[in-house]
Parts: C-alpha cells; structure tokens; sequence
C-alpha cells in the first residue's frame, strides 16, 4: 500500500471515499447532507495536510493531519481517517495510522490527540489502542448517533 500526499486530482476519489461515511453520520461529527465543495473544502483546510492511501493504483483512504491547537497546544498533532467502504478490514486504517504517527514525529509533533473518537466505533478505538492511545476522557452522550441515540465520545491521546 502506498500512502503518499493528496493532489487535487486525488478530490474525486476522495469524495467517493467521504460521502457515504457522511450520509451514514456514525463516525464524525460532520452534517450528514454536507455537499461535495463543503466536505472537501473542510478536508483541504489551510491547515491540513491530507494525504491518499492507494492499493494496486485504486485509492482506497484518506487522512488529513494538523495541529490539534494553535499557540500553547501546537505540539499536539490531530488526524482524521476515512476508509473506503469497499475497502474496510483490509488494514488501510492500520497503515494510515502508522503513516500519520511518523509524519506527526518528523514534523515536530510530541504526541496526538483525537479529541472526539464515536465510542460505537469499536474498530477504530481498537485500532487506535493497538497503537498505544489511551482513552484520555470520555464525553457522556456527545453524540447523537443516527440508529443508536445518545453515545459516548472519547478523547484519545499517545506521546509521539
């Protein structure tokens, strides 16, 4: 699998990747009618670094990468991860992360932080933990889960 940065040519694959992630509304906190320049133009934002995860030339992944907070905080990286439906359970999370962990090292960063991880995701919390995030906190009934109602978000965290 080769994860290299996102190009505008990548923005296609990319929505085919986010918008039923967004419609399903069970993993970010995103509106779930969010139109196509939104949800990428939320992805590019100026302060993102966003890169593909391509399989056999298909892109099958996306991950942006960003300080978690300005001034004081700015040592904390943050990422957000989409997986091609298609493409689930076939370790694009898992490369994604270990991508995203050494990128955060070789820009500076001293640790990562997601601060809203669905806690009905269970895949990606026990992906996360693998990699040594900690449930740093957790935000009872955070999220209005569109089947499940009322459910926890967590704060992860792991020194880099």
């Amino acid at each position: 699998m080769l994860i290299r940065p996102a190009t505008a040519a990548d923005k296609n694959a990319i929505w085919t990747i986010m918008e039923p992630i967004l419609r399903a509304g069970e993993t970010y906190t995103l509106p779930r009618d969010m139109d196509k320049a939104s949800a990428l133009a939320y992805w590019f934002s100026g302060e993102r670094e966003v890169f593909v995860a391509e399989d056999n030339g298909s892109i099958v992944g996306t991950y942006s990468l960003q300080a978690n907070q300005k001034g004081g905080g700015s040592h904390v990286a943050n990422c957000g991860y989409m997986t091609a439906v298609t493409a689930a359970g076939r370790g694009v999370g898992r490369a994604m992360c270990a991508h995203s962990l050494d990128r955060a090292r070789a820009r500076g960063f001293r640790s990562m932080q997601y601060n809203f991880v669905i806690s009905t995701n269970e895949r990606a919390v026990r992906l996360w933990q693998s990699f040594g995030f900690e449930i740093a906190g957790r935000l009872p009934r955070a999220f209005e889960h569109p089947t499940r109602g009322y459910v926890d978000a967590y704060i992860m965290y792991r020194d880099l």
